[in-house]
C-alpha cells in the first residue's frame, strides 16, 4: 500500500473542499484533514469495502473540522454539525442532489460519535476510525507502517496536538452540551500528547 494508490476525486466539490480547507485551516489542521482522508481510504481498502462513495468520503474528510475555524464557528451548534452544514452549502453549489448533500452532513457529524456501525453508514464509520487514529491514536498498528510513514512525511503533524486541543477545549467551554466536552473530559489533551505518530511526523 502506498499513498499514490489513493487519488483525490477530480470533481468540482472535491476541489472546492480542499480550497476551503486551505483557506481557513492552519497548516497543522489542513494536514490533519488530508491525512484523515488517506487513513479512511486505507481502512476501506484493508477491509474490502468496495461500495464507498469516494467523493463523499473525500469532501467529508477534508471539511470535517471546518466548523472549528473562526469564520464557521457556530454560536450554538457543535463544531462537527456546523462543519456539516458548510459541506451541505458547498455541495449544493457543486450540484449535488439534496439526499447526497444530507449524507455529507451525516458523515461529518458521525465522525465525532464514539463509534459508527458500518451497516448504518460506511463513510461515517471510515471517517470516525480515521480521525480516531489521527487524533486519539486508536488502531495505531492496523495500517501498514511504511504507508503511515509516507503519509506523515508528506503531511506532518506539526502543531496539531497543541492547536486542536486548544480549539476543542474552547468549544467545550462555550458549548458544554456538545461532543467537544465529551472529548475533553475523555482525556483528549493526554491522547494528543502521547500520540504514537508524534515522533514519526
Amino acid at each position: 500500500m502506498h499513498p499514490d494508490d489513493f487519488v483525490p476525486p477530480a470533481t468540482p466539490a472535491a476541489t472546492a473542499a480542499l480550497e476551503l480547507a486551505r483557506a481557513y485551516h492552519s497548516p497543522s489542521l489542513l494536514n490533519h484533514v488530508v491525512r484523515s482522508w488517506w487513513w479512511a481510504e486505507a481502512f476501506a481498502a484493508l477491509e474490502g469495502r468496495n461500495g464507498i462513495d469516494h467523493e463523499l468520503l473525500y469532501v467529508s474528510a477534508v471539511l470535517h473540522d471546518i466548523g472549528i475555524a473562526p469564520a464557521f464557528d457556530n454560536v450554538a451548534l457543535s463544531y462537527e454539525e456546523a462543519g456539516g452544514h458548510v459541506a451541505v452549502a458547498l455541495t449544493a453549489g457543486a450540484g449535488w442532489e439534496a439526499t447526497r448533500r444530507q449524507r455529507a452532513l451525516e458523515v461529518i457529524v458521525r465522525h465525532n460519535w464514539p463509534s459508527v456501525d458500518p451497516a448504518l453508514d460506511e463513510e461515517g464509520y471510515l471517517l470516525e476510525i480515521a480521525t480516531g487514529l489521527d487524533i486519539s491514536g486508536a488502531r495505531p498498528d492496523v495500517l501498514p507502517a511504511d504507508f503511515v510513514s509516507a503519509v506523515l512525511e508528506a503531511h506532518p503533524r506539526l502543531m496539531l496536538g497543541e492547536e486542536f486541543g486548544t480549539q476543542v477545549a474552547d468549544q467545550a467551554r462555550r458549548k458544554p452540551d456538545t461532543s467537544a466536552h465529551r472529548l475533553v473530559t475523555g482525556g483528549l489533551a493526554a491522547k494528543l500528547r502521547g500520540h504514537p505518530h508524534e515522533t514519526a511526523g
